[in-house]
């Protein structure tokens, strides 16, 4: 398995690893939630990872902690 690293990936294949994973739209929708949820377009979401500044495993840390926030989910 590739690593999906900010720093072992380019811009471009950045872009395609959040497109094939979340494949919004494109009848393979992997329902994560953000829609309705409130969070918006899953590709905006990522778009810090897109750009180099965050990786994915703290985007979904910060977007979980914001949506366990006022909820009894653990």
């Amino acid at each position: 398995m590739r690593s999906i690293l900010i720093k072992d990936t380019t811009r471009e294949e950045r872009e395609q690893i959040i497109r094939e994973s979340l494949d919004c739209g494109g009848g393979g929708c992997e329902n994560c939630s953000s829609c309705w949820l409130g969070g918006g377009s899953p590709f905006g979401i990522y778009q810090d990872y897109i750009d180099g500044k965050r990786e994915i495993s703290e985007i979904n840390r910060t977007y979980m902690e914001q949506y366990r926030q006022n909820r009894l989910i653990k």
